[in-house]
Parts: C-alpha cells; structure tokens; sequence
C-alpha cells in the first residue's frame, strides 16, 4: 500500500505514535509519505520506503496568522495525486483531518481537469485532546464532527476516548479501537547503573515523570507527591519534559524545600536510558486518552502510579501492575508509591506484571490490526 501519515512532529503521543506507526509499516513493505510542517522527531533513521514532505506555510501582509491548515491541505492533494496514495492516515481530528477532508475536495477537483487523480482514503485516529479539550470549544466541535464524518474511516486510542466521541459529538462514523503500542525489543529495562549514580545515592529509589509539561498534566501534583513520598522513602525525582508549567513546577520545588531532590532535565531523547534506571513513575494527569508514557514505562518493567482518569484504567490495573487512585488526591498518590516501593516483594511482583502487560500492546501484536483495518476500508 501507498500510505500518507500527518501528525504533529514535535514530543507528543500522537507524533510518537504516528511515526512509529510509519516506522512499522514501512518495514513491512509499505511505503510511506509523511506529511507535515517538520520532519517527527522520531523519524531519525533513513528507510527506502519512507518519504517525507514538508508543507511549507506562506506569509502574506493580510494575514496575522499563516494559513497552516490550507497549506497543509494542499500539500496533502499533491502527494495524494503524484504519488497515487491509496489512504491518508491523519492523526488529530483538528486541523488534520479538516485539511484531509480539503484535500480530498482538492484531488477531486483535479481529477475533472487531468482525469488521472485517484481518490484517496481518509482515515482518522483520535488521541485524546482533539476530543475532550479542543473539541468541546464551541467555535471548533462542528469542524471536529465534519472531520469525523468524511473520513472513510476512524479510529480511538482507548474505549474511554471512543466513548467520549459518540456521547460528545455523536458521529455518523463507527469509531474503532486500536490502541496504541510500544516497542518492545527497544523499551526493555537495560543495565545503565552507571548513569544511576549520577542522579541518585545506591540507598535512594528514583522516580520519573515525563510529560510535555501542559496544565492538563498537573506536573504540580507530581511534586507534591514527592514532596511527601521523599520524607518516608529516600527518594529522587527526574522530570523530563518541557512546557508552559515548567517554570511554576521549578517554583513550586524551591518553595517545598525539594530542589536538590529534583531534576529538571528538559527533553531528552534517551527515554529508555533514564527508564531504565527509574523504579517508579508518577503521573497525575487531568486526563489521559491512552497513557503512551505509561506504556513505555511499564515496558522498561517500572510501574506507574497515577490518577484513575480517561484511559488509564484500562492499562494499569489497579494492584496488579501499578496503581491508581482518584483524580487530584495527592496524598493518596503519595500514599500507593511509598507503600510500593517500600515492599520488595509487592515491587517485583508489579514490575513483572507491567512488563507483561507492555507485552500484549508490542508493535507486533497492535500494527496488524492498523493493517486490517485498512483494508477493510479500501474494500469498502
């Protein structure tokens, strides 16, 4: 198959997800067209069958802001005609699944003047905030619905997101899940002790959280927690990430007296690195669709405590390879994650489970499905 990927190329679980989706398919035969203002930030390594496409924004006086969202569209047109694709697989209901819709307008057009243009499959993949924050604005969930409906096919990260779609936005469209998946030859827990020493003493537990720091994130919970989690377990905490809340997570630290307890590293590119010598994440999301970083983490055999919300439950099973607890509840965050890594025993159990859980969701396991479903929509 002829594929075309758009996402957002920068950190993130839907630009993550997106490209090693991409990754996958083309070490399966496919080629693959990326589409996008950037080249993903995980697209490093050179592959015969994937082609990237950067969609490049005019500026003119009369407009205050580029139009990205037309520029995309018309980009996504010309890669659907001269490379004949046979689907365009869109991550983001907004603006990408808006400029595929265009884009096929587009292509349609075009087809009446050259005769030789195909028409292109749409599919979109919901992650999360295209539904549960950008589209519950009022001035953008019509367009959120139109993108669902004249997509030929449409896909969610979790149940929870697929139900929130149909309850929200009622779509004439089936909503499928697939889940998103991870790497597991890559994401496993490898001997990196050396680094260890760098960030914590051999009788201190290291505990991580990696966000792209955003409110939705309550990196501030996570502080709080380890503010109390530090007083019982010695303990360190690396935050890794960076965004709007880093600044006031940096304050927050210094006014809780934590600041040589805690590291802000910023974004790094060695995730499994600093996985691997962590024994616990935190997460204290308002939401989570899915949980990718959980995943990853639960790949390198470190449990996650975190927020029961959005998704998660369905990846993390209360007491068996992690924990949950309700939303906002910092002690209680506090509470499962002293008691976790105060019990060796409990600790190894969880650490196994999560490692077999991150096994049923391996690239291998979850991409086929991708490709059946694409199937069945070109069938159709």
């Amino acid at each position: 198959m002829k594929i075309g990927i758009t996402c957002y190329p920068t950190y993130g679980g839907s630009g993550v997800v997106a490209t090693e989706l991409g990754k996958a398919l083309a070490g399966k035969g496919h080629t693959v067209h990326f589409i996008s203002y950037s080249l993903p930030f995980r697209l490093r390594e050179f592959s015969e069958n994937i082609v990237y496409h950067e969609v490049e924004i005019s500026t003119y006086p009369l407009f205050e802001f580029p139009p990205y969202s037309i520029s995309l569209a018309s980009k996504m047109a010309e890669v659907m005609c001269y490379e004949e694709l046979d689907l365009l697989h869109v991550h983001y209901a907004i603006p990408h699944a808006i400029s595929a819709f265009l884009a096929r307008e587009i292509q349609r057009d075009q087809a009446t003047l050259t005769r030789v243009c195909k028409t292109t499959k749409i599919i979109t993949t919901l992650h999360g905030t295209d539904i549960t924050l950008v589209g519950i604005d009022p001035s953008l969930s019509g367009a959120v619905r139109l993108g669902i409906n004249q997509s030929d096919g449409v896909t969610a990260v979790s149940q929870y997101l697929r139900e929130k779609t149909m309850q929200d936005f009622h779509p004439l469209k089936e909503v499928v899940v697939i889940p998103n998946f991870v790497d597991t030859k890559e994401f496993v827990r490898r001997d990196c002790m050396h680094y260890r020493t760098a960030f914590a003493k051999a009788d201190e537990k290291l505990l991580i959280h990696i966000s792209n720091f955003r409110p939705v994130k309550r990196v501030k919970d996570v502080i709080r927690a380890f503010a109390l989690i530090q007083q019982k377990v010695p303990s360190r905490l690396l935050l890794v990430g960076d965004g709007p809340e880093r600044s006031e997570a940096e304050h927050l630290s210094r006014e809780l007296g934590i600041t040589e307890r805690v590291r802000f590293l910023g974004k790094q590119e060695a995730v499994v690195e600093l996985l691997s010598i962590s024994d616990l994440m935190l997460m204290a999301s308002e939401t989570e669709s899915f949980g990718l970083a959980a995943l990853e983490a639960m790949a390198c055999s470190v449990p996650v405590v975190a927020y029961r919300v959005g998704g998660l439950p369905e990846l993390i099973k209360d007491g068996d390879n992690g924990y949950t607890v309700s939303k906002a509840d910092v002690e209680a965050l506090a509470a499962r994650a002293i008691e976790l890594l105060s019990n060796s025993s409990l600790y190894a159990r969880m650490a196994h489970c999560a490692r077999e859980t991150a096994l049923r969701y391996d690239t291998a396991c979850i991409v086929p499905l991708y490709e059946k479903f694409y199937k069945q929509v070109l069938a159709e």
